[in-house]
């Protein structure tokens, strides 16, 4: 899963993307890797693993992962080419949400490019330039649909239909997402792979000061909420630069210091979650005195897909799986006991995995 972390320069985003991969290059949990200088997979935080890691004694423990990539290149333009635009419509495309890191707080040593702090237009000149390249790409389409239909092609009336109700949203500089379709017409527009029906997250970057003031005091953040709030997208406040001095320190110091914040958890934990929860994803989980792991499914994945998640013979040869659920499991104090109890369930072919499903899957080939 891989997420794009967006946002005009001076705003903090080249400030937040080294804290999260320098909290993946220290995770003990994950083998940080670098794929490119601009690219960093960080650790999904699930404290279940470390409870069976206890439970089971066991000498390994794998968490999922999401991939962040900083997008490089975005001014002004950039849909036509400007900056590094090409390059950055090319990555973006690539990434199934976008973090948009969104600047609001005053610095007056940090100049902004436009020379003031105004998170609403910073927002819609980004979102301008997303709109303009998906409305290019939707008209370059509705051309070659028009030719079709001219021709008899009774699918390509379908399609110019959803065509031009993109191209009417994108017209106005809004979001395809929130362009309301049925389930055949989510299906073509997910094959268009247009960068504004990726689910967004607005990081608000606030002043180190601001972090433990109540969010809807704060202005800046309370009109992104608002802008939010009409485009289906979620909001996190955060600070670059908290965040970057948690990945200083060492464990013990940083939940004192977060403590001291009045924080239950870090700003990337939370971005983590969050980028997990948009893009549908949940986790099942395998344990044993070798590893401890956590699995990701999308939401409404069968049993035997699930299997395949492990090796693709386990999907090929799938006969059942044994579950039970990670909370049954820690109340009955391990899997024997589960068994002995009858919470340890059998499921087949049909069985929808839930999340925190603790599986043993049962195959031949």
């Amino acid at each position: 899963m891989e997420l794009g972390v967006v946002g005009l320069p001076n705003v903090g985003k080249s400030t937040l993307f080294n804290a999260i991969t320098k909290a993946g290059a220290e995770s003990a949990n994950y083998p940080f890797c670098t794929i490119e200088p601009n690219v960093g997979i960080v650790a999904v935080p699930d404290e279940r693993l470390d409870v069976l890691g206890k439970m089971y004694n066991t000498k390994k423990i794998t968490h999922a992962s999401l991939k962040f990539v900083d997008i490089a290149g975005l001014v002004k333009g950039a849909s036509r080419g400007e900056g590094l635009g090409n390059r950055f419509l090319a990555s973006i495309r690539e990434c199934e949400a976008i973090v948009h890191v969104v600047r609001c707080f005053e610095d007056a040593n940090i100049t902004h490019v436009e020379g003031s702090i105004d998170p609403i237009r910073d927002i819609e000149t980004i979102n301008l330039e997303l709109s303009l390249a998906d409305l290019d790409a939707v008209v370059t389409r509705i051309e070659k649909a028009e030719k079709r239909v001219k021709q008899g092609d009774k699918e390509a009336s379908f399609e110019l239909a959803v065509l031009k109700k993109l191209q009417e949203k994108l017209d106005k500089g809004q979001p395809a997402r929130l362009v309301s379709l049925n389930k055949d017409e989510q299906v073509f527009v997910d094959s268009l792979f247009l960068i504004t029906t990726k689910p967004v997250i607005y990081a608000c970057n606030i002043a180190e000061a601001d972090i433990a003031k109540d969010e809807d005091s704060i202005d800046n953040v309370v009109k992104v909420k608002e802008y939010a709030k009409n485009e289906n997208a979620e909001v996190l406040v955060i600070s670059a630069k908290v965040e970057q001095e948690l990945t200083e320190l060492e464990e013990d110091e940083r939940a004192l210091f977060l403590e001291d914040l009045g924080l239950k958890e870090s700003g990337l934990d939370r971005i983590i979650k969050i980028g997990y929860r948009l893009l549908g994803q949940i986790s099942f989980l395998t344990a044993g005195e070798k590893e401890v792991r956590a699995w990701t499914v999308t939401k409404g994945a069968k049993a035997p897909e699930a299997a395949g998640k492990i090796h693709s013979d386990f999907e090929k040869g799938f006969i059942r799986a044994e579950v039970v659920s990670y909370e049954t499991l820690v109340e009955c104090g391990g899997y024997v006991s589960a068994k002995e109890k009858g919470k340890v369930r059998v499921e087949g072919k049909e069985y929808v995995v839930e999340d925190g499903d603790v599986m043993l899957f049962r195959f031949n080939v």
